[in-house]
């Protein structure tokens, strides 16, 4: 049987405009908002540069307390090579927790878990390799937004 294995591809930051969110408002499976990505960078052996802006987090809050998240962004890489990058995952904690982090409070990180599977598209031959691939990211809270460890899945 073969054994999962992972190899780091790249960690991103991501600078996102909290002050800026639309809130779409309540619906059947929870409350949507929409986070606008500002930028940011990502950084990693094969895959380095800067987040365009113009990317947003399609944020689901459900009423079991989990915050279902579904981020579009694009990426610069650092010889000029655009690639779209998408993601979806969960945030969770108890619900104490998540009661302060939706007052704006940043928890510590071993207060939740923030996990995510990302694919990767690009039309240029030499990034042509990310169009195949899965992705898991491990991310934490930062004041500017989340930081994801990524790691593709071998």
């Amino acid at each position: 049987m073969d054994q999962l294995r992972s190899r780091h591809l790249t960690t991103l930051h991501l600078d996102v405009g909290f002050n800026a969110m639309v809130n779409i408002g309540a619906m059947a499976q929870g409350r949507r908002r929409i986070a606008p990505i500002l930028g940011g960078r990502f950084e990693g052996e094969r895959l380095r540069g800067a987040v365009q802006p113009g990317g947003a987090d399609w944020v689901v809050n459900r009423p079991d307390g989990v915050m279902a998240i579904d981020v579009r962004i694009t990426l610069a890489t650092h010889d000029d090579v655009a690639i779209y990058c998408t993601y979806q995952g969960l945030f969770r904690a108890e619900a104490e927790a998540m009661a302060r982090f939706n007052r704006g409070e940043r928890l510590q990180e071993a207060e939740y878990s923030l996990r995510t599977v990302a694919r990767f598209e690009s039309g240029a031959a030499s990034y042509a390799w990310l169009n195949d691939i899965l992705a898991i990211g491990v991310g934490r809270q930062t004041v500017n937004g989340p930081v994801y460890d990524i790691f593709e899945i071998q």
